[in-house]
């Protein structure tokens, strides 16, 4: 331990500010911003669209998969920019624009279309909002190389990530939940989606104003000089997934994440959780609100943890204690009184305390194993760059994105796929439906059994995921030496 911490004196890290952490860090949250949006489509495209429930699922899943396609696109791109007004800043102002356009379009003017070509106009319109969330999330993979290699420092902007992607979803239900669908009286009502996009559109663009700000300094001509030189083939995505083993490994352990977070966080579970289970779909709005402080105290032990022991042990800590208060949430949802769960302190009661307890230290286990592997990846990244002597942040961050998209894409026609098979082929589950069994079981398995099995597919890749604290150390040693010679 001694002898880790002398090497650590000893090495120059490329050292940032707290606030350029943070700063930056609102790029990923200006991309979730409209991610949560998207979250809509479907009832959009079902209730005033017209598209059944089987059409728009698999309309949703196809462009997600080609959402995956574009990333080593657009990865490969970026790598092959100049950098003459920097190497990430035009990607995220150009997704940032692109996404805005096409979202309007989308949930303004889609049910206005003739119906002979409104499937065709809803395909080239996602399409074009797809470019510019690529553009936007590729930068949020791949920057952060650039932005610091601090051990101690890296680890912050799972913190920022964290707090940031709750407040845009929590605050995303809960202008859903508690403003627009009383305002509106449900998903059926063109306007909610219209006024949804507005507020998405103005605070998605602020937070790109804020990252730009936040990475400007890093993100400056003069740096990439020494890598103006290198030569990025399309076949250096191949020969980075053959030969990079941890890229692959964390690949493993976040897809099978993702492709769980994609199916509890989806619209449609959140309507069966609170709108059918517990019969009250307004705490859906208000549970990001209650839960946010203690939330961010668990994550704060977990960034506590990752400086201390590194990012990969403290997240297998992290997933194991998910898996373990998942089990817990399963058997609070399984109490009959289930329905009684209320945040009214006059009719606070037992299972309420004990809902809200789980759930709080489930949502701080997620938000961490949610976003630590964005950091990670600039550890493969630096880990590329010593074995190969290549930089090539954009490749690593697209080829990670390219399959964490697949398996997203995954996971939402494994929703849709659920839906038909318990019946609901025309429409999605409507809050206030009455519960079945098969509805309850169904959702306790999606909302809680899915993110199990990913988590414990997770820890089976990160066994041999081998970029601890005191590896990356000496790749930063090595990156040290040889820009010094």
């Amino acid at each position: 331990m001694s002898e880790q911490i002398e090497q650590e004196k000893t090495i120059h890290y490329n050292d940032a500010k707290i606030w350029q952490i943070a700063f930056f860090s609102m790029n990923n949250t200006a991309a979730n911003l409209y991610l949560a949006l998207m979250g809509y489509i479907s009832y959009y495209a079902n209730s005033m669209a017209g598209f059944s429930v089987v059409l728009i699922s698999s309309l949703v899943t196809a462009m997600n998969i080609f959402d995956g396609v574009t990333d080593p696109v657009v990865g490969f791109l970026l790598d092959k920019s100049k950098g003459r007004f920097g190497k990430f800043r035009p990607f995220m102002v150009a997704g940032n624009i692109l996404m805005a356009v096409s979202a309007v379009l989308l949930f303004a003017t889609t049910h206005l279309i003739p119906k002979w070509v409104r499937i065709p106009y809803f395909i080239i319109i996602y399409a074009i909002f797809i470019i510019g969330y690529t553009f936007q999330t590729v930068v949020a993979k791949s920057g952060q190389t650039i932005i610091t290699n601090n051990p101690k420092k890296r680890p912050l902007s799972t913190y920022f990530d964290s707090i940031f992607i709750m407040a845009a979803y929590g605050g995303s239900a809960l202008f859903v939940a508690n403003y627009l669908v009383p305002k509106y009286g449900g998903f059926t009502n063109e306007e909610l989606y219209v006024e949804y996009v507005f507020w998405v559109v103005v605070l998605s663009a602020l937070a790109t104003l804020l990252a730009v700000i936040g990475i400007w300094k890093k993100d400056q001509p003069g740096r990439y000089e020494h890598q103006q030189t290198q030569k990025i083939k399309v076949w250096d995505f191949f020969l980075i997934l053959k030969q990079n083993k941890p890229i692959r490994m964390l690949i493993m352990a976040a897809c099978t994440n993702r492709f769980a977070a994609t199916v509890y966080s989806h619209t449609t579970v959140g309507v069966m959780l609170y709108g059918i289970m517990m019969e009250n779909y307004g705490i859906a709005g208000w549970i990001g609100v209650v839960a946010a402080l203690p939330t961010l105290l668990v994550v704060t032990v977990g960034i506590r943890a990752a400086q201390r022991m590194g990012q990969k042990k403290a997240l297998v800590l992290f997933t194991g204690l998910g898996i373990f208060f998942q089990l817990l949430l399963i058997v609070i949802l399984m109490q009959d009184n289930i329905n009684t769960v209320t945040f009214n302190l006059k009719h606070f009661n037992a299972i309420s305390f004990w809902f809200m307890l789980f759930f709080v230290l489930l949502n701080g286990c997620k938000s961490i194993t949610n976003n630590m592997v964005v950091p990670m990846i600039a550890d493969c990244s630096d880990y590329e760059q010593y074995r190969s002597g290549k930089f090539v942040p954009g490749l690593m961050g697209a080829l990670f994105s390219f399959v964490d998209k697949i398996f997203a894409a995954l996971g939402t026609a494994f929703v849709g796929l659920v839906m038909l098979l318990i019946g609901y082929n025309k429409t999605f589950p409507q809050i206030g439906d009455a519960l079945t069994p098969v509805l309850r079981y169904t959702t306790i398995f999606l909302f809680c059994g899915t993110p199990i099995i990913g988590w414990v597919s997770s820890l089976i890749a990160l066994k041999f995921y081998r970029l601890d604290k005191k590896k990356m150390n000496e790749i930063a040693a090595a990156l040290q030496e040889e820009e010094t010679e």
